[in-house]
């Protein structure tokens, strides 16, 4: 009888555990089952890279206040372009229990190991609007169109310039790039040199500091001052004759600093007006220097929407639920190809910053004056 009884208890406890295993989302083989359970309550880390852009700021507050309105507390994190620093964050955000990651990457190649954690940890991880690399543990990424973002930039000059409609030149360009260790760099180059290539090797552009190929061009961090200097020895080294004509400039923060540069050398006074000038992100800088007839174009990129997108890519992996994308093919990490939700950026000018920048309810008219 008490043998009987010790296997009777040995079955009852057999069948806690599995139970209770099963509860826990593990499988008797081991894995591990998708979470379908409503995680509303639960906390998102979200890691920026840094304050020193506008932009940044507008996307930290705007996925704050989405993942908020689905339920959420948040924990926001700022690494302020040091990639040691945003390693350490994000371990700080797992190691403090968040149940799901939103990362917009310093350098996309350096987070291979603490997203090995959040793996771990069964966190799911949104790469936004940078592109991770090199690691299989990013689960989604939600960006805009980049290389249409180029396309509209080199386009734009192309316009402006009047090539599109017989003008020959030949008219000077200088090219300016991203940051070597930002995965989209490459695409708003490629896309804008694209438009562009075939007017350089017509010669109907002509690039007179001979810097053409993209690690020539790269702007680590993006960062304005950077730009300016640069921007400063090509009109040194470059044009003690003739003038610069257009400057591709991928980003509202270079283009700030290469106009710097470019009025210091004269260029915006008296008979040496300003060459076009793009840019991208539409920061209230620049569109008030758009405005006053300095910087010439920006792509618009609504981070409202691309918060949205981000935010309910973490709540629908959080329910078990397969989050929408629209790119399956385009982005491979090095490791995997990510899905991808891309939104379409929008060109601006002092044509329609009204139209769409305040009509479309993004600044208010006190804000740009």
């Amino acid at each position: 009888m008490r043998n009987r009884r010790a296997a009777l208890a040995g079955i009852a406890a057999a069948a806690s555990l599995a139970l209770t295993l099963t509860a826990c989302g593990q499988s008797g083989s081991g894995g591990s089952k998708e979470k379908t359970t409503d995680a509303k309550g639960a906390t998102i880390g979200i890691a920026m890279p840094t304050k020193s852009s506008e932009r940044w700021i507008s996307d930290g507050k705007n996925v704050v206040k989405d993942l908020q309105a689905k339920g959420y507390k948040t924990k926001l994190v700022y690494g302020e372009d040091d990639p040691a620093t945003q390693v350490s964050q994000i371990e700080n955000l797992i190691t403090q229990g968040v149940k799901g990651l939103i990362i917009a990457a310093i350098d996309n190649k350096s987070l291979d190991s603490v997203l090995q954690e959040a793996a771990d940890a069964n966190i799911p991880v949104i790469s936004y609007d940078r592109l991770i690399l090199g690691t299989k543990n990013v689960d989604y990424y939600a960006s805009f169109d980049n290389e249409k973002v180029g396309r509209l930039q080199g386009q734009y000059i192309v316009d402006r310039l009047g090539l599109g409609k017989g003008k020959k030149g030949p008219f000077n360009i200088e090219l300016f790039a991203g940051s070597n260790d930002d995965n989209n760099t490459k695409y708003f180059f490629g896309g804008a040199m694209s438009v562009l290539q075939p007017y350089i090797d017509k010669k109907q552009l002509v690039v007179k500091s001979g810097q053409t190929k993209l690690n020539q061009v790269v702007t680590l961090r993006w960062d304005g001052a950077t730009a300016q200097k640069r921007m400063e020895d090509i009109l040194t080294g470059s044009y003690k004759s003739g003038r610069v004509d257009a400057v591709l400039s991928p980003y509202d923060g270079i283009s700030i600093g290469v106009l710097s540069a470019l009025k210091s050398d004269g260029y915006g006074s008296g008979s040496q007006p300003l060459p076009v000038i793009t840019g991208q992100d539409a920061e209230i800088a620049s569109v008030k220097s758009i405005i006053a007839g300095e910087q010439t174009q920006t792509v618009y990129k609504d981070l409202r929407k691309l918060a949205e997108v981000a935010a309910t890519m973490v709540d629908d992996s959080l329910k078990g639920k397969k989050p929408q994308v629209n790119d399956t093919k385009t982005y491979d990490n090095g490791t995997k190809v990510v899905p991808a939700y891309l939104l379409q950026p929008v060109s601006v000018d002092k044509s329609n910053y009204q139209q769409v920048l305040v009509d479309g309810g993004y600044y208010t008219e006190s804000e740009l004056k």
